[in-house]
């Protein structure tokens, strides 16, 4: 006959191996319910049944997040395809709640991007986003990207330690094509504007990159001699793409029909500047698919439609939840080269 001690010893053991079961068969729920029971913000209803996993679904992770925190912009790109539809952004503590969920989740860079992030209290929004990221949630990689007019050079005296990348949009190097898009500068100059930017970059130890979307009245300029001055980490190369409800369609804001160019001539001006290191090509189909982009609510937004069709924010239902719907293809996401040296300090850039 067993002692009391042995008995009790058994039936811990029986009922420790009855938890570890259950905790098995709740594992796959539990990143959606720590996001949506956190304190302050009831849990929240679904839909019976809506987007619930099997047992054989392997969760995407959020390793790059693209947020754009803000719809609002001080220029008017005629194929902007994230316009000012709304001019809601989240409270700094709300965005920082979303960003730490997910930190948790995988992520292990986040880029900043708009509309234009340095309108919103004219940078301090972002730079207290971006230190919180790389001070708290020591991501290995910060970024941000902007159209670069608003920007000084005491926000890099304040923040410029907690960024990595600044990736500033310039689609061309005559100010001509550049008031045709809708990116002119009235008095400024945008060249000069781009070196000064470049000088700031180097003098707080940020990498510099450069975005140019490729469309009908640049498609024929030559970059190579401007490209190579301004020495960038990464030139991205986008082709311009319609979306519906944004730049194209009933209710867009835009109307970028006119700006779009054939896949023959994208690769046409590829081809032109083959010659340079840096430069990143993404065609409208390598975009569409490859990048987890949520919006100023929080909510993934899926482009694999030809819209921007939102999931729920990921504050109310969780980061695993949410990114089901984000139309992320994780092989198009590696295969557009997604995944690079990211962090300023594995660069052994020369400041």
């Amino acid at each position: 006959m067993r002692s009391l001690p042995q008995a009790l010893a058994m039936l811990f053991r029986v009922l420790q191996a009855q938890l570890s079961a259950l905790w098995l068969c709740l594992a796959p729920f539990s990143c959606r319910l720590r996001g949506a029971l956190l304190p302050g913000r009831s849990p929240p209803l679904l839909e019976e049944g809506a987007g619930e996993p099997d047992g054989a679904e392997v969760p995407t992770v959020p390793t790059s997040v693209n947020y754009h925190f803000t719809r609002q912009c001080n220029y008017r790109c005629g194929f902007c395809f994230h316009t000012a539809k709304t001019s809601f952004v989240l409270p700094l503590e709300e965005a920082r709640r979303g960003l730490a969920m997910l930190k948790e989740a995988g992520m292990e860079k986040i880029n900043f991007s708009g509309g234009e992030p340095f309108l919103q209290e004219r940078g301090e929004f972002v730079g207290k986003l971006v230190q919180f990221c790389k001070q708290e949630l020591k991501l290995p990689s910060v970024s941000i990207v902007s159209n670069g007019s608003m920007i000084r050079e005491r926000w890099f005296k304040r923040y410029g330690e907690y960024l990595d990348i600044l990736a500033v949009s310039c689609d061309s190097f005559d100010e001509e094509v550049n008031v045709l898009i809708g990116r002119g500068q009235g008095n400024k100059n945008h060249i000069e504007n781009l070196q000064r930017l470049r000088k700031w970059c180097r003098d707080y130890a940020v990498a510099f990159k450069l975005n140019s979307v490729i469309n009908r009245f640049n498609v024929d300029e030559d970059m190579n001699e401007q490209i190579e001055a301004l020495n960038p980490v990464r030139w991205k190369v986008f082709q311009c793409l319609l979306i519906e409800g944004e730049n194209t369609g009933e209710d867009a804001l835009r109307e970028a029909e006119k700006f779009i160019i054939s896949d023959e001539d994208f690769e046409r001006f590829l081809d032109r500047h083959r010659e340079i290191s840096c430069l990143v090509p993404e065609s409208n189909q390598k975009m569409r698919d490859s990048y987890l982009i949520l919006d100023e609510y929080m909510r993934f937004l899926n482009c694999r439609n030809g819209r921007k069709e939102p999931s729920k924010s990921i504050l109310d239902v969780g980061v695993e939840h949410a990114i089901k719907f984000s139309g992320f293809d994780e092989k198009m996401f590696l295969n557009r080269g997604g995944k690079y040296v990211w962090s300023k300090a594995d660069m052994k850039l020369e400041w």
